[in-house]
């Protein structure tokens, strides 16, 4: 891999910024809500053992940001890239989540642009795990551009197994 997959990104508006240990309170605060997991395939991250466990993931994966939005310098949520398979050329972005003050103001478009737009400079295709149910992420997805292609169990670091969608972005269909 000669790339980052944790370079510091942004835009007018926001800014992605590796996620590191001591943004665990911060993050958590935004995480808190049971609302913002509610279509989630893991319903219960908004505990705060869950969501250690899901931020030491996030840590370990060394691909992870917050969210920070630049006018204000609230942190919105996280996201992450991984899964990196140089072989056929793509890579994951997922594990995103916003609270829910962020929701419904185009800040999902703007940040998956950021991080696409960045990563489509090394990659051809990039995929997103979706859990089946999380409808919200499913639609968000399409109307990037996303198209479903697989359907597949995903157990993420010490969660049980779940159904999720596989969906896909290639590098040529990317506006």
């Amino acid at each position: 891999m000669n790339f980052s997959v944790q370079p510091v990104l942004e835009n007018e508006e926001f800014q992605l910024i590796p996620l590191q240990q001591g943004d665990f309170e911060s993050l958590y605060e935004v995480a808190s809500d049971p609302k913002v997991w509610e279509q989630h395939p893991n319903k219960d991250r908004y505990q705060r053992e869950v969501f250690e466990n899901f931020f030491r993931g996030a840590i370990e994966s060394e691909g992870a940001f917050k969210i920070i939005e630049k006018a204000t310098g609230d942190v919105l949520g996280s996201s992450r890239y991984y899964n990196f398979d140089e072989n056929d050329s793509h890579i994951f972005i997922g594990y995103t989540f916003y609270g829910t003050k962020s929701w419904g103001k185009g800040i999902n478009p703007k940040v998956k642009k950021l991080m696409l737009d960045y990563i489509f400079q090394f990659v051809e295709k990039v995929h997103f795990h979706i859990g089946k149910e999380n409808f919200r992420s499913q639609t968000a997805l399409e109307r990037l551009g996303g198209v479903k292609i697989a359907e597949e169990e995903v157990a993420y670091f010490a969660e049980p197994t779940r159904t999720n969608f596989v969906y896909e972005i290639k590098k040529e269909d990317w506006k």
